[in-house]
């Protein structure tokens, strides 16, 4: 018997004016899994997050967290749910060990905060006001606030932004630990590695409304051509090739005797340029298959970069 989704968006509409910066749009987040929201600047995504957490009340549509209104219902949502914000929420001259151990008193069970904060680094400045911390323990400070109380769902808002390699890795490896223990995490990201290596789920938005969603590995195959490379002598006779190869594959020689060949590469379209190869006197070599990439699917998509 599969749990109710921890997130349920139908139609959401919200407009700022005579602008709709949310247009109709509809997700699904499964419980205990990890969903990336993806969008270009100004495709509406900051906005669907922020109606979930509850800070934007909806315009027509309806949205559901953990089965309650999130704007309605926020005094009973709000143990519940942990939400990382980008600008911290942090009075400035607090220092970074009471703003955590407030958090935590907020909550009947949360974790403990010494071995969280040495965990995310921040054991060497529980006494430093949140102004004097660096960008990265800032950073840092804010994902510990989210996660501190144990909950049930949690909104990360970029998490790794601005994070040394070290620290980035410790955070995946906290997210990850989370939906190991049956926490649901809704991320957003401009790191598309990171949404890759840590989601279960992928939603594109644009235009305010979800694009294209699925697993990376769905999103990154779902109709797409991959590219074979390889080496051989220059100047081929590329048209030649193509003839022996299904319609709809194209080839193009990159630099001097570096090939690529984009289309359904399967093994049957590998054995074929082989076979071409060896019939034609040529020795190819750097054999590899390149599979399309989460970014590649949002330029596709969407025509922008994710900035």
């Amino acid at each position: 018997m599969h749990s109710a989704p921890a997130v349920e968006i139908a139609g959401l509409v919200k407009r700022y004016g005579s602008e709709a910066a949310v247009d109709g749009l509809d997700l699904s987040v499964a419980t205990g899994t990890v969903t990336a929201v993806l969008g270009p600047n100004g495709a509406g995504k900051t906005t669907t997050i922020e109606t979930c957490e509850g800070f934007r009340r909806p315009d027509a549509g309806r949205v559901r967290v953990l089965g309650l209104d999130p704007y309605a219902d926020a005094p009973a949502l709000r143990p519940r749910v942990g939400v990382m914000l980008q600008n911290g929420g942090v009075y400035p001259g607090v220092r970074a060990g009471e703003m955590l151990r407030h958090m935590a008193s907020l909550h009947a069970h949360p974790l403990d905060v010494t071995a969280l904060g040495e965990r995310l680094g921040l054991g060497g400045c529980g006494r430093t006001p949140y102004r004097r911390l660096s960008g990265g323990q800032q950073q840092r400070l804010a994902l510990a606030m989210a996660v501190v109380g144990r909950p049930e769902l949690v909104f990360l808002d970029e998490p790794t932004a601005g994070l040394d390699p070290q620290a980035r890795r410790a955070t995946w490896d906290l997210v990850r630990e989370l939906r190991a223990d049956g926490v649901t995490v809704v991320l957003s990201t401009h790191h598309m590695d990171e949404a890759e290596q840590l989601s279960d789920h992928v939603a594109i938005v644009d235009g305010g409304r979800v694009i294209a969603e699925g697993t990376p590995e769905e999103l990154c195959r779902g109709g797409a051509e991959n590219s074979l490379r390889f080496g051989g002598r220059p100047a081929l006779d590329l048209a030649a090739l193509l003839k022996a190869l299904p319609d709809g594959t194209s080839a193009a020689e990159l630099t001097p005797g570096s090939y690529r060949l984009t289309g359904t590469v399967d093994p049957q379209l590998l054995a074929t340029v082989t076979s071409w190869c060896a019939q034609n006197g040529v020795l190819p070599d750097r054999i590899s298959v390149e599979r399309r990439t989460l970014e590649d699917v949002f330029l596709e998509l969407t025509g922008r970069e994710l900035r």
